[in-house]
């Protein structure tokens, strides 16, 4: 079953087997977005539960158990993740801890982007009663930094006192956001960004012929560089960057009317890249996610300071934190475009 990981996580995998014989009760897997991450502690999950795994510590994959977990049905296994997340992946078939949450937020207007307390408080009933197989129980969590505080502090109790012969395994793109507690009760288990040659190289295998455009676009992730690629915004992309390349007051109302429909985060993503290579090429002569843009990006940092980019980009990512309930699409994506057009008056 070794096809299930990427190129790129052999040696990740080699680690994972140094510490199998001594696995601690918590696990934190974290690293850049758009790494395989999750893949990877599944791959994991399914190895720890497998009955017969192979010498190099992968799943059998014909054994109850691998038949189980591949029809989301192991009594011995949990995913906890947003229930956005369900809502988003509407290919996957939910495990029964997530039928349960879903059936629970069904009067929800749009389900929660947080991992709730209801859905840590779940899992005790599943963690007081013998395992099914004698053997582990497995919990998946992702992403970590998705605990809210009273969810946080609920797993934080049983990762004090863990349930014996359970293995959490905590997934997380930004560690800096889970609490102090938390990362110091869990072993930690850095995932690097790929090589770029062997990024590259898989994204080929993967029929993408302009590999090199979308892994700088995404910093080098291959999964995050296929995913954009095989999205539906390359028109919407095409007129935000130029949008931002020659920066009009008089145009910037006319974009946010086509664009008001495309989810504001995608846009401040967008955005944030193009500030941060922004203040790159002022700063060192550098651009690392718009390469194809060099030109119009050295005449912009030459009309503006190296203080008031610093500012536009705290302001960016302030404004992530706002972006999920905007009262009004348009008149946040106006108010973020005749923003940036002033940096360069």
């Amino acid at each position: 079953m070794s096809d299930l990981l990427y190129p790129w996580q052999a040696n990740d995998w080699q680690r994972w087997q140094q510490m199998r014989e001594r696995m601690p009760h918590a696990l934190l897997i974290h690293g850049p977005n758009g790494i395989g991450k999750v893949d990877f502690a599944e791959h994991a999950a399914r190895s720890l539960l497998c009955e017969s795994p192979s010498i190099d510590g992968h799943a059998c994959g014909t054994c109850a158990s691998c038949g189980w977990f591949e029809q989301y049905s192991h009594p011995d296994y949990r995913r906890v993740r947003p229930e956005a997340l369900d809502a988003e992946d509407e290919d996957d078939t939910p495990s029964e801890s997530e039928e349960t949450s879903t059936k629970k937020s069904a009067s929800s207007k749009t389900p929660s982007r947080d991992i709730r307390i209801e859905q840590i408080r779940s899992l005790a009933s599943f963690m007081n009663v013998s395992t099914h197989r004698a053997g582990r129980r497995v919990i998946l969590l992702y992403p970590a930094e998705a605990l809210n505080a009273p969810s946080a502090n609920a797993l934080l109790k049983t990762l004090e006192e863990p349930p014996p012969d359970t293995v959490f395994l905590l997934v997380s793109d930004r560690i800096d956001r889970l609490l102090p507690t938390i990362r110091s009760r869990c072993r930690q288990f850095a995932m690097a960004m790929p090589d770029a040659a062997a990024a590259h190289d898989w994204l080929k295998t993967q029929g993408l012929d302009d590999a090199q455009r979308w892994l700088a676009e995404q910093g080098g992730a291959p999964l995050a560089a296929l995913e954009a690629s095989q999205g539906e915004f390359a028109e919407a992309q095409h007129d935000w960057l130029s949008q931002l390349a020659k920066p009009d007051l008089a145009s910037a109302l006319s974009v946010a009317d086509r664009l008001q429909k495309i989810a504001l985060s995608q846009l401040l993503a967008w955005q944030q890249r193009w500030l941060y290579d922004l203040l790159a090429i002022k700063l060192a002569a550098r651009v690392r996610y718009y390469p194809e843009h060099r030109s119009s990006l050295a005449a912009l940092a030459a009309r503006v300071t190296v203080d008031r980019l610093q500012k536009a980009v705290r302001d960016a990512a302030s404004r992530r934190a706002v972006s999920e309930h905007p009262l009004s699409a348009k008149l946040f994506i106006e108010d973020m475009l005749l923003e940036y057009a002033e940096l360069f008056r």
